[in-house]
């Protein structure tokens, strides 16, 4: 396997979005933004890698502009929690507001996985992620869910995930990045189109 971080450290693996305009500023850049404030506002973080901007079309068809999506891996401090309540702080500084769930946004940042974690406990994230569709677009966790529960759904997440840590293994679904990038449709990861 190859390593993403030094030997011992585990990576914290963060996903971003965006297809709207944060105070004129355009989504591409509210990304690369977001990764400088969370080194910043983080002492001890640093980016150890992060993937090539990607753009993907907005679901359903016509709902809104194009998404910009990237994926990075970070070295630091493992208080999940508190890295959450940060991303989440990070995004409200880009106009981000929770209002509808899967809507659009000026900023996402999810907190896709901190090594081999599992939270709270792998029967709770198994009922997370088997979830249907339609249940998932109306429920929304009172906690925090590691590692996220449907990255492994989402060709926007994995496809720049794949760039950046192919060989990092879902503690739970025991398949890697690239494994879990290849199970999904050709034609879902061929709408992620690198810039």
């Amino acid at each position: 396997m190859s390593r993403i971080t030094p030997a011992g450290i585990q990576p914290v693996l963060i996903a971003l979005g965006a297809n709207l305009p944060d105070r004129g500023t355009p989504p591409s850049e509210t990304l690369l933004e977001a990764l400088a404030t969370l080194t910043r506002a983080a002492p001890g973080f640093r980016v150890l890698r992060q993937s090539r901007l990607y753009r993907t079309p907005c679901f359903p068809p016509g709902a809104g502009p194009d998404y910009f999506n990237a994926a990075a891996a970070l070295q630091g401090p493992e208080e999940p929690e508190a890295l959450l309540d940060l991303l989440h702080r990070i995004e409200a500084s880009h106009g981000r507001r929770r209002e509808t769930r899967w809507g659009m946004r000026t900023l996402d940042l999810d907190l896709l996985a901190m090594g081999q974690t599992v939270l709270p406990d792998a029967e709770t994230h198994g009922a997370w992620r088997r979830l249907d569709p339609m249940q998932q677009a109306r429920a929304a966790p009172d906690r925090l869910i590691l590692p996220h529960p449907r990255m492994q759904d989402r060709a926007f997440v994995l496809v720049p995930l794949r760039e950046i840590a192919p060989d990092w293994v879902h503690p739970v679904l025991k398949l890697s990045v690239a494994q879990m990038c290849d199970a999904l449709p050709a034609e879902a990861r061929a709408e992620v189109v690198p810039l």
